[in-house]
């Protein structure tokens, strides 16, 4: 878990990281989330003299934001949990947003990040999965059930390998960065090795890892043109552990993407602005959106 205290100018205060203990099980992580919320409100009534006036979180899974409801989390083991309410009575009532880390993510990267001069863009976080976040005039489409965005199950690979969704050869089982971890370390041998490891052996020139990282990089590519063709974005902002690759990842994909679309406009492709800090960020954003909305009301 990452959390801070943000200032109306999207500034952090104060930063802090805590595990989740979800080894414990379900009901030790929900306590771990409220326990950390609490712990941040005292922490910043100690140092600013005042409670923080509204709180954001951003949690994976299925989220439904309108009801303020964490639908379902295979890695943290909730389903249908209240956790606007929750979090709310345990922070004495103040106002509480409640997002999908992805989204919120995205939401930061489109106002204060890399997407901040575009009206459309979508954002792909390449980590353990995948997923996407649109970008719409400066808020994040959730769609009708919640669910908008999942660009990582798009199959690219027909009869691949099945997917934790239960399909084969969906996006995420080719570009991930866990499927390229796991592709080179097949590849070279060494049960260890990560996607981190690839880049470098791509960057030394180890042919092995370039046929690993180019069939990534192919499968990215056909995942973010069939995403472009239904969106039409300006920008396309490449997130995650993987974007970490720097020009190893961006040239070639850049060079992918292109040989790709006929009719479609070409966007910007380019990374990720905010790291790690993006999830923070878009949930102080969110949690700034409610008091302003509560004004205007």
């Amino acid at each position: 878990m990452k959390a801070a205290l943000a200032g109306a100018d999207g500034t952090l205060l104060y930063e802090a990281r805590r595990p989740t203990g979800r080894e414990r099980g379900t009901d030790a992580v929900i306590e771990a989330v409220l326990g950390f919320a609490a712990e941040l409100r005292d922490i910043g009534l100690a140092r600013f003299g005042t409670p923080a006036a509204a709180a954001g979180v951003a949690v994976p899974g299925i989220v439904d934001e309108r009801a303020g409801i964490a639908a379902y989390s295979a890695n943290l083991g909730w389903r249908d949990l209240p956790l606007r309410d929750l979090l709310s009575r345990r922070l004495g009532g103040v106002p509480v947003a409640l997002g999908h880390d992805v989204r919120t993510g995205g939401l930061a990267e489109g106002r204060i990040g890399a997407g901040r001069d575009a009206g459309r863009f979508l954002f792909v976080p390449l980590g353990t999965g995948i997923a996407g976040a649109i970008g719409i005039e400066g808020r994040i489409e959730t769609g009708a059930h919640g669910s908008a965005g999942e660009i990582g199950h798009i199959v690219v690979r027909p009869g691949g390998r099945r997917c934790g969704c239960g399909q084969h050869g969906c996006l995420e089982t080719v570009a991930s960065a866990a499927a390229v971890g796991r592709a080179w370390a097949e590849a070279c041998g060494d049960p260890s090795a990560g996607a981190a490891d690839a880049a470098k052996a791509v960057a030394s020139g180890d042919p092995r890892a370039a046929a690993v990282w180019q069939d990534a990089v192919d499968g990215l590519a056909d995942g973010l043109v069939t995403g472009l063709t239904l969106l039409d974005p300006q920008t396309l902002i490449i997130g995650g552990g993987l974007a970490e690759a720097g020009d190893t990842l961006f040239v070639p994909l850049r060079e992918a993407v292109a040989a790709r679309v006929t009719f479609q406009r070409l966007p910007s492709i380019v990374p990720a602005a905010l790291g790690d800090a993006a999830g923070c960020l878009g949930a102080g954003l969110l949690a700034w959106d409610l008091l302003s909305t509560e004004v205007s009301a």
